[in-house]
């Protein structure tokens, strides 16, 4: 078994990018936000264009993160994936930078995160996009599908939580999905096998005699 989960609005209680944008950035960001949203541009497109239009300096920015908090049952989910020895990746259209300053508050650094990456300086950001893959269907700076196909190996039992559009596309291909707003709204529609959550304390009470049952099995 191996769990691949989004972070904002998913392990962060609020979208952290909107966060920092809403706090540092040039209105601007929400008309490229309304451009994604209609289809005019792609989520990368969006991205690239929001991350560079965030003013501030790190003092600044850092302030922002430090009032981000995480969802309920979070820790404590990512402490049983680590006894259970269930291997944990982070994967996010998010931006690095503020995914880790976050999770490192929490003392939860060591977690792999597969992300877009902030470079520049204030005043001068860009957004780096190395996981972005042409004729991705979520149109993304970060191919989820990608990530986790080149990480799953064909033994394990995918599993995938998230809550929203960039987690369409690679929710298919878990076999066990953990969804909640529009992407439990995304499966539903489609008839397609869900748990849908408020909390990790829930995911980890359905997850743990799954992983027990199939260490049982394997023995």
């Amino acid at each position: 078994m191996q769990v691949f989960c989004d972070f904002d609005g998913t392990i962060s209680v609020v979208d952290t990018t909107d966060a920092v944008l809403s706090s540092l950035a040039a209105p601007d960001w929400e008309r490229l936000e309304a451009d994604w949203l209609a289809g005019r541009i792609s989520a990368a497109a969006c991205m690239k264009g929001q991350i560079a239009l965030i003013g501030g300096s790190e003092v600044d920015l850092d302030a922002v993160l430090e009032g981000i908090e995480l969802a309920p049952g979070f820790v404590e989910f990512a402490a049983w994936c680590e006894a259970a020895d269930v291997p944990l990746t982070i994967v996010s259209d998010g931006v690095d930078h503020f995914i880790r300053r976050i999770l490192a508050r929490h003392g939860l650094g060591h977690l792999p995160v597969v992300s877009n990456r902030l470079a520049g300086e204030p005043g001068a950001r860009r957004l780096a996009q190395p996981h972005r893959r042409e004729g991705c269907a979520a149109g993304a700076g970060v191919c989820k599908c990608d990530a986790a196909a080149q990480r799953l190996r064909p033994d394990q039992t995918m599993v995938y939580i998230g809550d929203g559009r960039s987690d369409f596309c690679v929710s298919g291909r878990a076999d066990v999905l953990f969804a909640k707003d529009a992407l439990a709204d995304y499966a539903h529609g489609r008839g397609r096998p869900h748990h849908v959550f408020k909390t990790f304390h829930e995911i980890t009470a359905t997850l743990a005699p799954l992983a027990e049952a199939r260490r049982a099995t394997a023995l």
